[in-house]
């Protein structure tokens, strides 16, 4: 398995709607590290490190969010592996 760093954006209703607290429980199920965070253009910036299947589910889970969210597009790029534990909301 290997190791992967992911950082991108979710553009949509994404603010507001429970997401940032939605993508920590979920990137903590499945044993993502990294953060989210709100952006003042009302899209959200996030960081996923983890294992590529881990990784596979989050980008998944993150095109659907949580109930009231509505997801319009999921930008995510690979980028230096970061050294994290544990996932955050900043």
């Amino acid at each position: 398995m290997s190791s992967l760093s992911l950082q991108g954006y979710v553009h949509g209703r994404v603010q507001g709607v429970g997401f940032r607290q939605a993508t920590v429980r979920q990137a903590s199920k499945l044993g993502i590290d990294g953060w989210v965070r709100n952006l003042n253009d009302g899209s959200v910036e996030v960081m996923l490190c983890g294992e590529e299947s881990a990784l596979e589910a989050m980008t998944a889970w993150l095109q659907t969010g949580p109930a009231g969210a509505k997801v319009e597009a999921v930008e995510l790029t690979g980028c230096a592996w970061q050294e994290i534990a544990g996932f955050v909301q900043l």
